[in-house]
């Protein structure tokens, strides 16, 4: 039984960290007050907390890490 059920969370692990997918892209708009990202592409995503991009401007290039099936950013690097 414990076999099992070691097996199982790692499993659910696993399949977490599989859900995950990035993005690259110019930003169109970034709001630091409601934490939302707008691409050129028109996708939006809404950042994750502890999150901080305070000196990203319009025209920056980015990749977003978000959660798949959703648009929440989990990490945000700026791309030189």
């Amino acid at each position: 039984m414990k076999k099992i059920f070691i097996t199982t969370v790692s499993l659910l692990g696993f399949a977490g960290a599989a859900y995950a997918a990035e993005v690259e892209g110019v930003v169109t708009n970034y709001d630091p007050a409601t934490k939302m990202i707008v691409l050129e592409s028109g996708a939006a995503f809404t950042l994750a907390e502890g999150i901080q991009l305070d000196t990203l401007q319009p025209g920056g290039k980015v990749v977003i890490t978000y959660d798949d099936g959703t648009t929440d950013a989990t990490a945000v690097a700026v791309v030189e």
